[in-house]
């Protein structure tokens, strides 16, 4: 959790006609753009994981709902490690750049990250973090296009809390990596229904389940974050 890539695209200036109008140009031919992506945590008393932030091409989905979850993403929900999926700009050609998080997620705080990036080659953006006192918790969100998006215009969504289905929840010390247990992180046996679902929540100890390592308070509601996304210029 204490990796921080930022890979940003080169600016891109077309120049045309006299001298007197190079700059006028290149404001208007330019296609690299700039954004902020802010992720706000808004569970109660669940620490999230250093965001992990993907531009792309529409050829890539980080996930999807009734599938099996990647390796990297089962990385990141089971022990909040962003760096594989970081490292997807490195290993699949339709992910440009990866940007970690600058830290873990407080309840009630927001992290930010500056992206920039062309368009036309990385126009989507996808971004996730787990729930670290869960077994496989995380909130994400994948596919979101940023081309409609004009200077100083911001885009906002409710972000879900998914199972990423490799690790059943049964809540035990052992098998959660948070501060409320400080059990095991990423483990490769899959051992739940192998698929990402909506998350229905922790059951915890105050709710009658005597082995949870979690109380009341790690309950979550949906949404469990909210990401907003502003172009900047």
């Amino acid at each position: 959790m204490k990796y921080r890539i930022l890979l940003v695209a080169a600016s891109v200036g077309l120049l045309a006609g006299c001298p007197d109008d190079d700059d006028d140009n290149n404001a208007t031919n330019s296609t690299t753009q700039s954004y902020t992506v802010s992720v706000t945590n808004l569970t109660p008393n669940q620490p999230m994981s250093p965001l992990a932030v993907l531009t792309h091409n529409s050829n890539f989905m980080l996930f999807e709902v009734g599938q099996s979850a990647s390796v990297a993403l089962e990385q990141l929900a089971e022990e909040g490690s962003n760096a594989e999926l970081i490292a997807f700009s490195q290993s699949d050609e339709n992910v440009i750049q990866g940007i970690a998080g600058n830290g873990l997620l407080l309840p009630g705080n927001s992290d930010e990250v500056t992206i920039s990036l062309d368009v036309d080659e990385e126009g989507y953006l996808s971004v996730a973090s787990m729930l670290v006192n869960t077994n496989d918790a995380f909130v994400g969100e994948t596919g979101l296009s940023l081309k409609d998006l004009e200077v100083g215009e911001s885009f906002q969504m409710n972000m879900n809390v998914w199972d990423a289905g490799t690790e059943l929840n049964d809540e035990l010390a052992s098998t959660i990596p948070g501060p409320a247990a400080g059990g095991e992180g990423f483990n490769a046996d899959r051992n739940d229904d192998d698929v990402v679902t909506f998350h229905s929540g922790v059951i915890s100890s105050d709710d009658g389940l005597a082995s949870s390592a979690l109380d009341a308070t790690h309950r979550f509601l949906n949404p469990g974050a909210r990401v907003t996304i502003t172009r900047t210029e």
